[in-house]
């Protein structure tokens, strides 16, 4: 069962919801490229308010997707497009349909 994840909340500056909403998309192209990312997610939790979550089968997996070039790229951009740095939490997965 895939059972690593990845939950990290983000939130816009004001009017850079449209570049964040861009970022995640190009960020759902980019895990294509993961063979460790099991499934990626960019999720639109509120006006301002966004999300990614991830899956990976083992922490190599959580671990090279943390280092690669999605997680550089959000860093690069966070200042640009974040209203505060974006806290990522590695949680674990106990059930799934």
């Amino acid at each position: 069962m895939t059972k690593f994840a990845l939950y990290v909340p983000l939130m816009a500056k004001p009017g850079k919801e449209a570049e964040v909403e861009a970022f995640l998309e190009q960020g759902a192209r980019m895990a294509q490229d993961e063979s460790g990312t099991v499934t990626w997610y960019g999720l639109k939790e509120g006006d301002g308010f966004y999300s990614v979550f991830d899956t990976f089968d083992d922490e190599a997996g959580r671990d090279a997707h943390l280092n690669g070039p999605i997680a550089q790229a959000l860093m690069a951009k966070a200042g640009e497009l974040l209203a505060e740095p974006p806290k990522i939490n590695k949680i674990t997965l106990i059930a799934k349909k």
